[in-house]
């Protein structure tokens, strides 16, 4: 029988000694998006960071398995070279990195092969043209100077190169207005289109993202833990009701 995608077991994962995730298990199958909702403070960025490998973040206790192999102790750039991807709520700046540049290491990293720049200009070009990108915007350093939708862009530009096998969308959404949404959740279904078997752990605040992505699955995290389950009729009782019926 073959494994699951991605599988959390009972995982428990501290931020500066305080725990924060505290016994929480999804299982993700290929092409599937499951939708992580919950209110400030619920661990929602801090299991983002802890499956992705952050250092700052201890995991205690649990598992962590892509594709049946436990990875729960390897290190961020082990877990993204084997398909491992996080689009930060934040990204970062890189002052002296073009977007270029720092998009041939990363997929020379992923194919554990040199790629020439001649190859990767023609994908980066022609992804910028899929997600309505400015094709200068290749030539600029990453992120320096960049709006907060370009930004976002940008994530799914990098997702789009490197093909991972499992995507963890952290607040994607968060700061955008809702055309830059409507655009950044467009790449991310194109994105999908080539790369059918993506997993997709979407974490977020609000509803109107899932309006634009239609997950499989929503789940409601509150204190570190997942609390319910369902379908998008979850997230429209959470629109109208809000998580206090959730917390306990």
């Amino acid at each position: 029988m073959e494994s699951p995608l991605f599988e959390i077991r009972d995982l428990q994962a501290t931020a500066g000694n305080q725990k924060i995730v505290k016994g929480l298990s999804l299982t993700v199958n290929a092409g599937e998006i499951h939708a992580i909702m919950g209110p400030n403070g619920s661990g929602k960025s801090t299991l983002a960071n802890a499956l992705m490998g952050n250092p700052e973040y201890e995991v205690t206790s649990g598992s962590i398995l892509l594709q049946g192999e436990d990875i729960t102790t390897w290190p961020a750039d082990v877990r993204a070279k084997a398909g491992m991807f996080l689009a930060f709520q934040y990204p970062q700046e890189i002052a002296g990195v073009s977007v270029i540049q720092f998009l041939r290491q990363a997929v020379s990293a992923r194919r554990a092969t040199d790629v020439s720049a001649i190859e990767i200009r023609f994908s980066i070009l022609e992804w910028m043209q899929k997600l309505g990108m400015d094709p200068s915007f290749a030539q600029r350093y990453l992120n320096e100077g960049f709006s907060g939708g370009e930004k976002k862009r940008n994530e799914i530009l990098q997702m789009a190169m490197l093909e991972p096998r499992v995507a963890i969308l952290d607040e994607t959404d968060s700061g955008l207005d809702i055309d830059a949404l409507r655009v950044v959740a467009r790449g991310v279904n194109e994105v999908r289109k080539e790369n059918s078997k993506l997993g997709v752990v979407l974490i977020t605040h609000y509803q109107r993202v899932l309006e634009e992505l239609t997950p499989d699955f929503v789940h409601i995290m509150i204190n570190g833990r997942i609390v319910a389950s369902g379908g998008m009729e979850l997230s429209q009782k959470l629109e109208s009701e809000g998580y206090e019926g959730w917390r306990v």
